[in-house]
């Protein structure tokens, strides 16, 4: 899957978020997921999804310190698209976590905390696919600004597929609004960033944007998205289906 990536490059990064997930769901079939943490971006992907084809599958990583909100949201997008949301868990329970590992181990030690709640989860997960499908952007932080829209995960050994790549903020609210999708209502209280209630704090007035995430920590990352090595494009040999489409 690694093989052929200079002769595609220019012809991914073409490919609207649609035509990609067609590709990414005739090709994979079954062993293709969405993942979400239910962001601004994520019902914007998850919305463009159903219109390309309304069974995908879509799974969370519910660290079981999810805000309410967020938790309100993922129940009003099941009713919505008539899905069921995954929810992947880590093995320790909170009670589990604090006995060994001592109490709030989020504010003394984050990296671990979102290892065990997050990345390990995540990796038990896309180690039964071939391919996952996320929602983020390169503008969001320095970690993601060098991300494809196709390209082999070598930290998870699978391909990763991130459609709204080139996404901007402006689009994706323009597409929210445009289209009357719900949305965190966290966002309209100075919340762009969220993820859990120990780790997230509201955004100041000329503060970045992720400055509420791990506050106080020189961090920006959970972990899922950090790569292990500078990412390679997947080899896709096949035209876009909207040029097959022009083609016929």
């Amino acid at each position: 899957m690694k093989e052929g990536v200079e002769r595609i490059h220019q012809l991914v990064e073409q490919w609207s978020p649609e035509d990609l997930l067609r590709w990414a769901f005739v090709t994979f079939g079954g062993y293709v997921e969405i993942a979400s943490g239910f962001g601004a971006e994520g019902v914007v992907l998850i919305d463009i999804a159903a219109k390309v084809q309304p069974e995908f599958r879509i799974f969370t990583l519910d660290t079981d310190f999810l805000f309410p909100e967020t938790y309100s949201l993922m129940q009003q997008i099941e009713t919505r698209y008539g899905i069921r949301v995954e929810r992947l868990k880590s093995a320790l329970t909170p009670d589990d976590q604090e006995r060994l590992h001592g109490p709030a181990l989020w504010g003394r030690d984050p990296d671990a905390c979102c290892n065990l709640r997050k990345v390990e989860p995540l990796q038990k997960k896309l180690s039964q696919l071939r391919a996952w499908v996320t929602s983020i952007r390169r503008d969001q932080t320095p970690a993601r600004a060098g991300a494809l829209k196709v390209e082999w995960d070598a930290k998870f050994h699978l391909v990763k597929i991130n459609p709204l790549a080139d996404w901007t903020t402006g689009k994706v609210w323009r597409y929210i609004h445009d289209h009357g999708l719900p949305y965190n209502p966290l966002h309209d209280r100075g919340y762009p960033s969220i993820g859990c209630t120990h780790c997230t704090r509201s955004v100041r007035p000329g503060e970045d944007a992720r400055a509420g995430r791990w506050s106080g920590f020189n961090k920006t990352e959970c972990g899922l998205h950090t790569p292990a090595q500078t990412s390679s494009l997947v080899s896709i040999t096949q035209p876009s289906p909207s040029e097959r489409a022009t083609e016929a």
